[in-house]
This record gives structure tokens, C-alpha cells and sequence, in this order.
């Protein structure tokens, strides 16, 4: 009679490996929200400090105050990236799915590339045309002053690292990678992620009004779209940096 070895013996008992799993509608909306609010306590974080470090109050008017200086803004925004990435790192971890796999943090054509820039400029040029045509802003009036704070505070340079860097970043990894990933395999499908994605990156650009809101949302469904059909969220963060780049440009020469 054959006899077990103990190393045979631990073999036929162990369980077989889970397998891997994604995070559907809820556990992605869920999960969701805790990363909104890691990104979110992170950048508060960063404006307490500064309210302290010039010795105002922690109060309504001193956070008004605060908040509309560059140098602070671009603090904060950086912040954010950190506590996203880690809490990202927490939810992908339980699926037993490689961090890059799970976000899509892949490569693609240079095809993809050109098709994407030129979607892009296409999209932003024709909002700017309606923009002008309208008698408005082609820039959020907001965004001049916060460049000529950052330049008063040397930081010019950092606020472009953020609002080029580090916010496509983590909007893009939260938004196209995680949200679009999770529900894309729910009931809602491709197209419907692509949508309901779309919808919640835009209401987390609430510092607009509703015409540059509008101009946000078709951006995401761009996005969406490409995220979708290349599978690359790294394409989508390319866009979104270049964007938010030339967006920094056009508000600085705009403003003198």
C-alpha cells in the first residue's frame, strides 16, 4: 500500500486558491466613496496646516480665505494623490487581481494616441467656439486668479505640476480606472459605466457653473469611450494631463 509523505499529506488538504473576483456596482460604489473621502481628508488636511501656519482660524472665512490662494490649492490637490493611490491599493489587493490589470495601467498605439489628441482638440475646440460665440468666458474666471496667487507665492511651476500631473493622476485612476472597471462588468455594462463615470466626474467639478460643467461632461464621455474601446486608462491620462496643460496656458495668456 502506497504510504502519504507529510508534505503529500498538507498538498491534498490545502483548498485550492480563490479566484479572482472584480468589485461589481455596490462594492465599486462603495469602495467608491471611501476614496473620494481619503482624497478628500488629504487635501482638508493641507488647508488646515496652511490656516495654521498663518496663524488665522479654523472657521469658515479663514478656510474662504485659504482656499483661494494657489500655492495652497496646488498643495491640496497634490494630497490627494497619495490617499487615492493607497486606498486603491486596499480595495484592488481583496480581488486578487494585479494592481496595473485592475486599472487598466496599460499601453497602447501611438494610433491610439494621435486619435485621441485630435478627438480631443476637435471637442474643446468646438466648446470654445460656442463659448465665444455665446459672448462667454473661453476660461473659468476663477482659474486666472488662482494662477496669479500661485505666481505671487513662487509656485507657479507647482501649480501646473498639479493640475497637469497629479490631478489627471488620481481623477483618472478613480474615474476611468476604478469606477469604469467595477461597472463595466455590472448590469450597466460598457456604455453605461462609460455614463454613470462620466456623471460622477463631473459633479466632483462643482467649482464650475453649468456651462463649463457641460463641456466637463462630454470630456469624460470621451474618455470613457477610449478607456472602453483602447483599454488603456494610461491614454486617458495622457489626455486629461495635456488638457488640463493647455488649459493652464490659455488661462495664463488670457490673463495677461
Amino acid at each position: 500500500m502506497d504510504s502519504l509523505t507529510p508534505q503529500d499529506a498538507t498538498a491534498a488538504i490545502e483548498p485550492p486558491p480563490l479566484p479572482p473576483r472584480v468589485w461589481k456596482f455596490w462594492g465599486t460604489a462603495l469602495w467608491g466613496l471611501l476614496i473620494f473621502a481619503a482624497m478628500f481628508v488629504g487635501q482638508v488636511t493641507v488647508i488646515v496646516w496652511r490656516i495654521v501656519a498663518q496663524g488665522g482660524e479654523v472657521s469658515t472665512a479663514g478656510i474662504t480665505h485659504v482656499v483661494a490662494d494657489g500655492l495652497t490649492i496646488s498643495l491640496s490637490v497634490l494630497a490627494g494623490l497619495p490617499m487615492v493611490l493607497l486606498v486603491l491599493w486596499f480595495a484592488i489587493r481583496r480581488t486578487r487581481i494585479p494592481f496595473a490589470d485592475y486599472l487598466g495601467l496599460r499601453g497602447t498605439s501611438w494610433k491610439n494616441v494621435i486619435i485621441g489628441i485630435v478627438a480631443l482638440v476637435v471637442l474643446v475646440g468646438a466648446w470654445d467656439m460656442v463659448s465665444r460665440a455665446a459672448g462667454r468666458e473661453v476660461s473659468p474666471g476663477f482659474m486666472g486668479d488662482v494662477l496669479k496667487s500661485a505666481q505671487e507665492h513662487s509656485a507657479l511651476w507647482l501649480l501646473v505640476i498639479a493640475f497637469a500631473v497629479a490631478a489627471p493622476l488620481w481623477e483618472e485612476l478613480f474615474a476611468r480606472g476604478w469606477l469604469y472597471r467595477g461597472w463595466s462588468e455590472s448590469a450597466l455594462g460598457p456604455y453605461g459605466a462609460i455614463l454613470l463615470s462620466s456623471i460622477v466626474w463631473t459633479v466632483m467639478h462643482l467649482q464650475y457653473d453649468w456651462f463649463f460643467l457641460c463641456q466637463v461632461l462630454t470630456i469624460g464621455l470621451l474618455f470613457g469611450y477610449l478607456r472602453f474601446r483602447t483599454g488603456s486608462t494610461w491614454l486617458t491620462i495622457l489626455l486629461h494631463g495635456l488638457n488640463n496643460f493647455a488649459a493652464t496656458i490659455q488661462t495664463w495668456w488670457l490673463a495677461g
